[in-house]
């Protein structure tokens, strides 16, 4: 690879130095590199590269310094050159700078005056310490001279030196309302992010004067950059902009103390007040705030803390630059450094499973908590009904797969829904006693009415159960007016609200319709009745009767089927590989198992029987009149033969929009033959880029975007639902 060294001094690329270098090479070989060709001193070369100084002793790979990137180089001067220079100042005995005191016509030390913020744009008050003269001991003009100042506000920062066009006088006399006039430049209160809050101070030219309002520009900074159109809050503070006077027209009132200006809160808990104690601005231990140099910030939480008030307490401020209080420290008992074994963390050692005599059933073998790795797309997560591409008889191993497929979200709570709208879908699993399961219908338990403080998963009733929350939400879906206390039954049930129902292994000790593993889909079930009821544990609970609605044969019904059950990645080989090694370790006279039989075993695949998907006569029929799509169409077919769901999750690859990354809907097949949705391509015109969001294919600012009615009947068919939310 190669990289540009370009000295500070330069500002153009003509008088760059190439240089061929490997990234593994060290930077003092690039430093011998610039000396061979531009005769630089290696001693005298200070490499930057991003703001960072580049260090010697390490590499370039170690900056991420990439092809034809800029390393921008300073040439340090010789001392001897550095001391013979006529332009360079003297220095006093401890290397600062000899500056001699001057006096000003128009300040005098002790003068309280404005100083301008480059950062804020705004006018501060401060005091003036002292004059200097400038640089160039022969010019005795006031814009050469350097005031050192104080900002009155922050009397323990340390002080800062500024110009004289910089500063002017403190601003003392208040305008009333019948002294304003239009064009005047004046002093005011404004808040650029909030117009309605307290905020800086700015100049303000007035533009127009009303009764209740006073409009203009205001003038921010130095420069005096205009924001047009402002309107003025605090119109009884507006002030008279001072100018700088010569110190003999001063008079004799010029001196006397000056309140200072309304700014906005520093801490809004205790309104800036002084002698009120507050953790918010002062110490958060003591909550003092007194001895404000000895309080240290957290880099973390950013709270404040006395050096004498921290346990252990310190006698001085750390030479680290980063610090942290103890309760954001990183405890050292969990840093694993290179080469040490892994650390009991404390942290760990205070949880339930780490004490002695915990529990040692594991919960879902680890898959109870596991993240989702995927997340469902084709329908949003408040989508009523079936979701495209699953069937009614489908298993998963466990319920983050349920999850991921978008049949039912939560890992472990039994009803998904929201409390205003309804339930979505429900998950049996015999985890309370009053469930009956019939399995066209079914008597269902709400939720709560148990005590699972102290990390439980499950426990039993200790109260009442109420209708609120998720037990609101299914009772929504019941086709009657809403009634929290004694409920409703619906006279026609169907037209209630579906809800998509999985059935738990766990059901199994109480019903004969429940999966013998995993969880599976049973389809839609309709809320016919809800209702409160004393149940079996002297508690009151709420129970709903389900119903089946679904076009589709159940399971256990004739014509129903159970499909095979499906697995995350990996989870076959790890499990075969397991129980091959316990198998081996149980035989006697043998120390280890075959490592070649465990080979075997995991390159075995059990084979199944896949049935061929046949693809409907109207989405046959869509299918056929879209001419424009007729390759896609022949390669999603190749896998017909493979079965319903690699069918479908081609169809999703194939049709996928480049822009929204979803299946396309209202699709417009462009000329050069691929698919948009319209939505996506009126925005992609709107910002004038008149290309094909795939390949760039020039369309032109008049194309006429054109539903294709055959590919979206044909995917309504394929996916029906999808289109919700869109």
């Amino acid at each position: 690879m190669h990289v540009r060294i370009r000295e500070l001094t330069s500002t153009t690329k003509e008088n760059d130095l190439v240089l061929k270098v490997s990234k593994t090479a060290l930077i003092k070989e690039l430093q011998r590199m610039i000396y061979d060709k531009r005769n630089v001193e290696i001693e005298h070369q200070k490499l930057y590269y991003r703001g960072k100084q580049l260090i010697p002793d390490h590499r370039i790979t170690d900056y991420e310094i990439k092809l034809n990137d800029v390393v921008q180089l300073l040439i340090k001067v010789d001392g001897e050159k550095e001391n013979t220079s006529p332009n360079v100042q003297k220095k006093s005995e401890n290397g600062a700078p000899k500056r001699t005191e001057v006096e000003c016509r128009y300040y005098k030390k002790g003068d309280r005056i404005d100083v301008i913020d480059n950062d804020h744009g705004a006018w501060f008050e401060a005091k003036i310490l002292n004059i200097f003269q400038g640089n160039d001991e022969q010019v005795v003009q006031e814009s050469d001279l350097v005031f050192k100042i104080c900002m009155d506000r922050n009397v323990e920062t340390a002080p800062i030196e500024v110009k004289f066009d910089d500063i002017r006088p403190r601003a003392r006399h208040t305008f009333s309302n019948e002294e304003l006039q239009p064009a005047m430049v004046v002093f005011v209160n404004y808040n650029i992010e909030s117009p309605k809050e307290r905020g800086y101070w700015y100049d303000f030219e007035i533009k127009e004067i009303t009764r209740r309002e006073i409009k203009g520009t205001l003038l921010v900074g130095k420069n005096h950059a205009k924001l047009e159109n402002c309107t003025v809050k605090f119109n009884d503070e507006i002030m008279k902009i001072e100018k700088p006077s010569l110190l003999t027209e001063r008079t004799e009132n010029w001196d006397e103390a000056i309140p200072l200006r309304k700014l906005p809160l520093y801490c809004n808990k205790c309104k800036d007040v002084v002698t009120k104690k507050c953790r918010e601005c002062g110490c958060y231990v003591c909550a003092e705030k007194e001895s404000r140099g000895t309080l240290m910030l957290c880099d973390e939480c950013d709270r404040a803390y006395h050096l004498s008030c921290l346990d252990p307490p310190l006698s001085e401020v750390p030479s680290d630059p980063e610090w942290y209080c103890p309760s954001c420290k990183t405890d050292d008992s969990e840093i694993v450094k290179a080469g040490e074994k892994l650390k009991t963390s404390k942290k760990k050692m205070k949880m339930a499973s780490y004490k002695e005599g915990a529990t040692s059933r594991d919960w879902g073998k680890g898959m109870a908590c596991v993240g989702r790795t995927s997340e469902c797309t084709i329908v949003p997560k408040d989508h009523y009904g079936p979701v495209p591409g699953v069937e009614v008889g489908t298993c998963w191993k466990f319920r983050v797969q349920v999850s991921e497929a978008g049949i039912h979200r939560p890992h472990v709570a039994g009803i998904h829904g929201r409390e205003s709208d309804g339930a979505y879908s429900l998950v049996l699993s015999g985890g309370y006693e009053d469930d009956i399961d019939n399995g066209e219908e079914f008597y269902y338990t709400g939720s709560g009415g148990r005590d699972l403080s102290g990390n439980k998963r499950v426990n039993g009733q200790s109260c009442d159960q109420k209708l609120t929350r998720m037990n609101k939400a299914l009772a929504l879906n019941c086709n009657v007016k809403f009634n929290d206390k004694t409920g409703g039954e619906a006279k026609d049930w169907r037209n209630g609200k579906p809800v998509r129902v999985v059935r738990n292994y766990k059901l199994r000790k109480h019903s004969k319709y429940a999966p013998v593993d995993g969880n599976r889909y049973d389809g839609i079930y309709k809320v016919v009745k809800y209702y409160p009821q004393k149940g079996k544990s002297g508690f009151v609970v709420w129970r709903y009767l389900l119903r089946r609605d679904d076009p589709n044969p159940a399971p256990w019904a004739k014509g129903g089927r159970e499909f095979d059950m499906i697995y995350p990645p990996g989870h076959l080989e790890a499990e075969g590989a397991q129980q091959n090694v316990k198998k081996a370790t149980k035989r006697k006279h043998q120390t280890s198992p075959d490592a070649s039989s465990i080979t075997n075993y995991l390159t075995v695949e059990k084979k199944q029987k896949i049935e061929a998907y046949k693809v409907g006569t109207e989405v046959n029929k869509a299918i056929a009149l879209d001419k424009d799509n007729e390759k896609l169409w022949s390669q999603c077919k190749e896998l017909l033969g493979e079965g319903k769901q690699k069918f479908l999750n081609k169809v999703e690859e194939v049709f996928l929009c480049v822009c929204c990354q979803e299946i396309v809907y209202e699709p417009v097949t462009l000329d050069c033959k691929h698919n948009v949705c319209k939505s996506c391509l009126k925005r992609s015109f709107a910002a004038q880029i008149y290309a094909c969001p795939w390949c760039r294919f020039e369309l032109g600012n008049s194309y006429a975007m054109k539903v294709n009615e055959n590919l979206g009947k044909a995917l309504k068919a394929l996916f029906p639902g999808y289109e919700s939310g869109r």
